[in-house]
């Protein structure tokens, strides 16, 4: 019975060093899961975003461009809306690469373009303009490889059409790979004939 007196205090200390402990916990893990929604939101955006590369002469490699960019902390990655990628180079046409959506890996060194992709090489005076279409594109802009592994239709002017499921375009090199499925239609075009007709010649000799 002389107990209880000391017991009690005991025991109501001890009830308050663990409900200060839960609280404690409690916090902490609210805390947590806090900064993890914070750095799994965007920390900041910019609209009409444009990012632009220079060579050592200062010329301009290419250009980066987008309707919406949203930087995420978690990653360090950024989200494109509607990006628009142009290549430029010395002496040879200009390539553009179009998309719904992208992103732009941590280092930069990485941009993927997804749905409703959109290449398209300007002719030069060998070679026609040529267009590609794919569903989801890789892209490195140093060293001007792009891939895929999704179907690919590619056309190039006037009436060839090429389909195939894996990709491989080195701008630098002028070189395209397909690795499966591959169908060629080609149209070869007309050629202008500058011989006259026997027609034509004898009108030619009574004049």
């Amino acid at each position: 019975m002389l107990k209880h007196p000391i017991l009690l205090p005991i025991a109501l200390m001890l009830l308050l060093a663990l409900l200060t402990f839960w609280i404690n916990q409690n916090v902490q893990e609210q805390a947590l899961k806090m900064n993890i929604l914070n750095r799994q939101a965007p920390d900041y955006m910019l609209y009409n975003f444009v990012s632009t590369r220079t060579d050592a002469s200062g010329n301009t490699k290419y250009v980066l461009a987008a309707a919406k960019m949203r930087h995420f902390p978690a990653n360090d990655y950024a989200e494109l809306q509607r990006p628009r990628f142009t290549q430029f180079g010395l002496n040879k046409p200009y390539t553009q690469i179009y998309g719904q959506q992208g992103r732009v890996s941590a280092n930069g060194k990485l941009v993927e373009f997804s749905n409703q992709v959109k290449v398209i090489r300007q002719a030069s005076a060998t070679k026609p303009e040529t267009q590609m279409q794919t569903e989801r594109l890789w892209l490195e802009p140093d060293t001007e490889v792009a891939h895929t592994d999704q179907p690919v239709i590619i056309r190039q002017k006037p009436a060839t059409v090429i389909t195939g499921t894996g990709m491989r375009f080195d701008n630098r090199a002028d070189t395209m790979q397909l690795f499966n499925r591959v169908h060629v239609h080609y149209e070869r075009p007309p050629v202008a004939s500058n011989l006259a007709s026997p027609a034509q010649a004898s009108n030619t000799e009574r004049q």
